[in-house]
């Protein structure tokens, strides 16, 4: 059975050095993501990008799981 999704939004971020701090933490709370597992995920999947701004979406699930798809 599929997952239902309860909301899919945008965000940038800097590759492989993303923070939780201010923007990008809040913003991920506001929307039922857990900062920690977000950061982890999308600094190893965007470390090639080494700063640069990078764009994803971010599609949150009713389980509050997650996934990213990387823009560039």
């Amino acid at each position: 059975m599929a997952k239902k999704v309860t909301k899919v939004f945008k965000l940038m971020a800097p590759g492989g050095k993303a923070t939780p701090a201010p923007p990008i933490g809040p913003v991920l709370g506001a929307n039922g993501v857990n900062p920690g597992q977000f950061i982890t995920q999308f600094n190893e999947r965007t470390k090639q990008f080494n700063g640069r701004l990078v764009g994803c979406v971010v599609t949150v699930y009713g389980d509050r799981t997650f996934d990213i798809e990387i823009k560039s």
